[in-house]
């Protein structure tokens, strides 16, 4: 989400006349995109801010928005000197007019309101991340209220943008030539629009179901979509991806932890037990569907038998990529009230032998790949070997020979290595 809003301030601002640039050290204006789910994220703000005053270079002006900017709002002005505005994650469509006012001698300014009612989620082709891959935000905020989670304090309430506006964005980045687009939200499969009328021609029980037909049906090339929520992953979904091949074959489930005793202190609402039958269903699926998930260690009261259901939980899954985090108390939640019981030793020793036992799965979820030919969208010149990298369909990063003269393009990939976090392979 957070790429998808700085493309949109760019936008914004660009429309407004700014000119946009990567070198920060002769920018006039500093814009700061923070994320405040880790507690480092905010540290590496202050780090930044700090830089910059002590620079020797003239002081630009300093802005920050995100979810730190939400969270902390008028607080920042004063636990951080060279901050000169605040923007909410809902007043990104404000931001040319907060800078105007900051520029006309403003000062103080916080802006932590709602998005306006006509707000337009367009974004320019020159400031997206890339020319042939979109994010299409298709919901915002959170009503889950998981107990370790900042979310639904810094997104809000769940938010749905209507079904033919999204068709609309889609629509308009196929006739721009974008090959790939990600429905993003903080779980958008938690999708429940207004309107339920505009997606009764679309097969499906749940409305998230419908928009991933509706969207295949304009014939974009390419369709992924994440986070999704276990609470509301439904088989409609998975049906969805079975029908429609340009929806992707890669689905980011989300399941914390293996213990039920820790789903229910983290108020996950749902069981380790479903969580397996959802695995299973994605597995059985008629074509091969890659899963990944995210995976906290070290939540409070985790004992050693909680976390041995989570190696349990990683080796059952079979997971192609886990992100694993330590638990770090987040002011403001739930959580951040009870004790932080388990140590930072044992935190870490319980992450690297989780870790041990997700390399070992993904390992051998990877060699299904080998001699095996993926289609690839080529991104960009590979860091990694001389020639392109991309992803296929089913989210994986593959490094191949080939001309620049390919970038944008669909191609066909035989895999003829495996890494750990990667595959290599020559066109077909």
């Amino acid at each position: 989400m957070n790429v998808s809003d700085s493309e949109r301030a760019a936008t914004v601002l660009g429309d407004s006349g700014f000119e946009i640039t990567s070198d920060e050290d002769t920018a006039d204006i500093v814009l700061i995109n923070t994320c405040s789910v880790r507690e480092k994220a905010e540290h590496k703000l202050y780090t930044r801010v700090g830089r910059i005053r002590h620079s020797d270079r003239a002081m630009p002006t300093i802005g920050v928005m995100g979810c730190v900017a939400q969270l902390e709002g008028e607080t920042l002005l004063r636990k951080i000197e060279g901050v000169d505005f605040v923007l909410g994650t809902r007043a990104v469509g404000r931001v040319a007019d907060v800078i105007g006012r900051v520029l006309n001698g403003e000062e103080g300014i916080v802006d932590l309101g709602e998005r306006e009612e006509n707000y337009d989620w367009t974004v320019a082709d020159t400031h997206r991340h890339s020319p042939y891959v979109a994010f299409v935000p298709i919901i915002e905020g959170c009503n889950k209220f998981c107990t370790y989670c900042i979310v639904p304090f810094s997104r809000g309430r769940e938010r749905s943008l209507p079904a033919p506006e999204i068709v609309r964005q889609v629509e308009q980045l196929k006739a721009s030539g974008v090959k790939e687009v990600h429905l993003i939200g903080q779980n958008v499969n938690s999708y429940r629009p207004d309107r339920q009328d505009d997606l009764q021609d679309f097969a499906g029980k749940s409305a998230f179901s419908k928009l991933l037909r509706a969207v295949a049906a304009t014939g974009i090339e390419r369709i992924k979509f994440t986070t999704s929520f276990p609470r509301d992953f439904h088989d409609d979904i998975v049906e969805a991806i079975e029908t429609h091949e340009n929806l992707c074959n890669w689905v980011h489930l989300p399941v914390q932890s293996g213990s039920n005793r820790t789903l229910a202190a983290m108020k996950r609402g749902h069981t380790i037990e479903r969580y397996y039958k959802q695995i299973d269903r994605i597995r059985n699926a008629s074509r091969d569907i890659a899963i990944t998930t995210d995976i906290i260690v070290g939540f409070p009261g985790e004992s050693e038998a909680d976390f041995r259901d989570s190696v349990k939980m990683v080796e059952y899954c079979g997971f192609d990529m886990a992100y694993i985090f330590k638990y770090s108390p987040r002011p403001g939640t739930p959580a951040f009230a009870l004790p932080d019981d388990v140590s930072l030793a044992d935190k870490t020793i319980r992450f690297l032998e989780l870790e041990r036992a997700q390399k070992a799965s993904q390992n051998e979820r990877l060699r299904r790949y080998l001699n095996k030919t993926v289609q690839v969208l080529a991104e960009n010149a590979s860091t990694r070997s001389k020639g392109l990298t991309g992803h296929s369909t089913c989210h994986k990063v593959v490094n191949f020979s080939g001309s620049t003269g390919l970038l944008g393009s669909l191609v066909d990939v035989k895999i003829t290595e495996i890494k750990s976090n990667s595959l290599f392979g020559e066109l077909v």
